[in-house]
């Protein structure tokens, strides 16, 4: 029985700054951002917007297109989570109206949030292929106003569904996985910037992907030639293409081609929206199917790694019709959509965001009609609503 991939979502907030503009506000060359860090734009979350919205709209992207009644988890996987006891994932269910049967939890290790539950829905499908599993990654990455790893913010989420004979993308059995305790980057509870040391991290990064793809092809018998593409948790994206320089080492220039064509398709939304944390990883997965060609049955590994830190790899093949679930046209929509921001504006913007509204102060959400959005706290609970 095949499980895997069978609907996904991707949604961004409404607001965005240019890397040329930052870079300018910044005295930096602006081919330090385009290029050194492979950035064009960043989604930038207002104070409306947090990990639970951002997951309830990514899920509207096709929920109208399932059978809720068949949901038999929801796993929500995140870094930027809203309350020290209480699922996100409780929020999203009542939002989607999902019946209470439903069994539903967070989790998080940095990054690998979302892959974590998509291993967890995996198994659950096998075990129920009468039912389905929802997961979600959602995430706001903030380092800062005028830090090093500002350039390497953004803000969105990716959810899917998960089941028995899936339309996309059909998991294969086995990964390979590596961690260790260590302090490349993380988030004190009482901060909401997250520290990074991000020369260590990247280092740290690249080793990690190096023994997971190495113990992945010893496990599976596999080379690198059989990879029609490989893809990667994209914080920013030039940190993408130096793994994929280590995947194509030493390849011949078929492989090598292939491999760069394919990164160069997973990186594009990545470019435009910036670094999602758990869901960067498959925005990736989105942006190849969205610009990359690529034909049913085409063997797509993947590599996920959440700091402090987690590294996993493992692979799946496309189904065939996959492209009828994507919807390019629509994604490109979404981003259009978006205002830019002047770096003071910017500014502003995420300055607010620090800052927890007033209890019983109502927000409102300049986003489109049918966006759903945080309306501040009443009796400090939470209030989630539609636009």
């Amino acid at each position: 029985m095949q499980v895997g991939i069978d609907k996904i979502g991707l949604f961004t907030p409404n607001k965005y700054v240019d890397m040329v503009d930052l870079a300018h506000a910044r005295n930096e060359d602006p081919n330090k951002f385009l290029i050194g860090i492979g950035q064009s734009e960043m989604s930038v979350a207002d104070q409306t917007q947090d990990a639970v919205s951002m997951g309830i709209n990514a899920t509207m992207k096709y929920i109208d297109r399932i059978d809720k009644d068949k949901i038999g988890l929801l796993v929500f996987g995140t870094e930027s989570g809203i309350d020290q006891s209480k699922s996100a994932s409780l929020f999203v269910k009542t939002a989607l109206k999902l019946k209470p049967e439903v069994r539903t939890f967070e989790v998080k290790e940095a990054c690998f949030g979302l892959t974590a539950a998509l291993m967890i829905a995996r198994d659950f499908v096998r075990v129920h292929p009468d039912q389905t599993a929802m997961v979600i990654g959602s995430d706001i990455a903030r380092y800062g106003i005028g830090t090093a790893g500002e350039v390497t913010q953004g803000a969105g989420s990716v959810s899917m569904l998960i089941k028995a004979d899936p339309a996309i993308l059909a998991l294969n059995d086995g990964h390979s996985a590596y961690s260790e305790d260590i302090n490349d980057f993380w988030r004190p509870n009482n901060s909401k910037l997250a520290m990074v040391d991000g020369k260590y991290s990247t280092q740290v990064y690249l080793d990690f992907f190096s023994k997971t793809f190495a113990d992945y092809k010893k496990q599976k018998n596999l080379e690198t030639k059989d990879f029609d593409a490989i893809i990667y948790h994209l914080p920013f994206t030039k940190m993408g293409l130096k793994a994929n320089r280590i995947a194509v080492a030493d390849q011949d220039e078929a492989t090598t081609e292939k491999l760069q064509n394919s990164f160069a398709a997973s990186k594009q939304l990545s470019r435009r929206v910036g670094n999602i944390y758990t869901a960067s990883l498959y925005m990736s997965l989105l942006s190849l199917l969205e610009n990359g060609n690529l034909s049913a049955g085409s063997l797509v590994g993947l590599f996920s790694y959440g700091s402090g830190a987690m590294g996993e790899f493992y692979s799946g093949n496309l189904v065939a019709g996959y492209e009828k679930e994507i919807n390019a046209a629509s994604d490109e929509k979404m981003l259009e959509r978006r205002q830019k921001l002047s770096i003071p504006e910017y500014e502003d913007v995420f300055n607010t965001a620090l800052e927890d509204p007033e209890d019983n102060e109502e927000l409102t959400s300049d986003d489109e009609k049918g966006t759903w959005y945080f309306a501040g706290t009443k009796g400090n609970i939470r209030q989630y609503k539609v636009k």
